[in-house]
């Protein structure tokens, strides 16, 4: 996708990586539009970044969606770029339902069904634009699994398969899909992380998936360097080594 004149929706995007990946896309040159449950902090970031435009939307109900669909096609209808950005981590015991089940269903909802419902609410505005993207969000979890988060694990890896899929549905429309592929970022995903060691600073991320954007306009995967000891472990034939690693250096590990 090209980095600038573009009119960007980024739901789930109130804090961490969303929050981050907006404000640079906006300093760049976009109209940029924030999504996200808390109408508290959507105000916070309309008073602090004039020019954001905002949006209250909650991509676990589904008649929330098709609102915020209809609200912001309304007001943008130049909108090009969606960026699925929504997402959750839970912690999960599998050993008894007790310690999982309603934290699973709650990822799956918010993680697999959120993305979906935002690109139907989408997808056949974005096939009127000359030139549109869709930015789903996997992470290096999709392809190297941390013991402790089973469901999100999974839920990404259906996200990169997702992804895939719909690349090649839409050849032959003006939609490109790009998937953004982060390693562990220090945001509130989990408890610990925006001060662990273990994560990539949110800062540097950012930064290096702008100029990832800006020097592969093409690029069907932004990977950071950091993500590919994780992407790349199965094809480098180390992926027992890559978990091994992972899981021990994982902070959240049981």
């Amino acid at each position: 996708m090209d980095i600038s004149g573009n009119t960007v929706f980024v739901p789930g995007s109130t804090s961490g990586i969303g929050l981050a990946l907006a404000l640079e896309l906006h300093a760049a040159g976009n109209t940029v539009i924030v999504g996200g449950r808390r109408a508290a902090a959507l105000e916070r970031i309309a008073a602090d970044h004039p020019g954001i435009d905002t949006v209250q939307i909650d991509t676990a109900d589904a008649a929330s969606v098709e609102a915020a669909a209809k609200h912001v096609l309304a007001r943008h209808p130049d909108l090009n770029v969606l960026v699925a950005m929504a997402g959750i981590m839970r912690v999960e015991d599998w050993r008894s339902p007790a310690g999982f089940l309603a934290d699973a269903e709650a990822v799956v909802t918010t993680n697999v069904l959120g993305p979906i419902r935002l690109i139907g609410a989408f997808v056949e505005h974005l096939q009127t634009r000359p030139d549109a993207t869709i930015v789903t969000v996997s992470s290096g979890l999709a392809f190297a699994p941390l013991r402790a988060t089973p469901s999100y694990n999974a839920s990404k890896a259906a996200i990169h398969m997702l992804s895939e899929s719909l690349r090649l549905q839409l050849a032959g429309t003006s939609v490109k899909v790009v998937e953004l592929v982060p390693p562990s970022v220090r945001t509130g995903l989990l408890p610990g992380q925006e001060t662990s060691d273990f994560a990539m600073p949110l800062e540097e991320f950012v930064a290096e998936v702008m100029t990832l954007l800006r020097t592969r306009p093409d690029a069907k995967e932004i990977q950071v360097e950091r993500v590919k000891f994780l992407r790349y472990g199965e094809a480098r034939g180390d992926y027992d080594h890559v978990v091994a690693a992972l899981n021990a250096a994982d902070p959240h590990g049981k």
